[in-house]
């Protein structure tokens, strides 16, 4: 399920993101979409492909795997004071995104990819 609100736009040196045309307030669900999980062994050969910037650690039970989230979930962009946070349903192999602050129309929607909207660990790409 997608959001009526939001769009997929290019940003310049930055690539794709997803946006809304309208004010969205805290705690709306702004996508809810299937994932295909995968075992580690599938994550080490992900790792060495372009596919490695659109995973997801996919922990239930502590287990070692990952997902592939479809839909728009891979495109939102990193942000430590991210507007959006990204949850998993691991008994219906979801994930979805909400807002967790009120975000006005034509701004870009973004999670932090350390998986709660306020860690400011350094993230992959910015620890390399």
């Amino acid at each position: 399920m997608l959001h009526i609100a939001v769009y997929i736009a290019y940003i310049p040196q930055k690539g794709r993101g997803i946006f809304t045309p309208i004010a969205l307030e805290p705690g709306t669900i702004v996508e809810t979409s299937p994932v295909i999980v995968m075992s580690h062994k599938d994550r080490l050969l992900l790792d060495q492909t372009l596919l490695h910037d659109y995973i997801f650690e996919w922990q239930p039970n502590g287990e070692n795997l990952c997902c592939m989230a479809l839909g728009y979930i891979p495109l939102y962009n990193h942000s430590y004071n991210s507007n959006c946070e990204y949850f998993m349903n691991y008994d219906d192999q979801t994930m979805f995104i909400k807002t967790v602050a009120r975000i006005e129309a034509g701004s870009e929607l973004t999670i932090n990819y350390n998986g709660d909207f306020d860690d400011e660990t350094p993230v992959w790409f910015e620890a390399e």
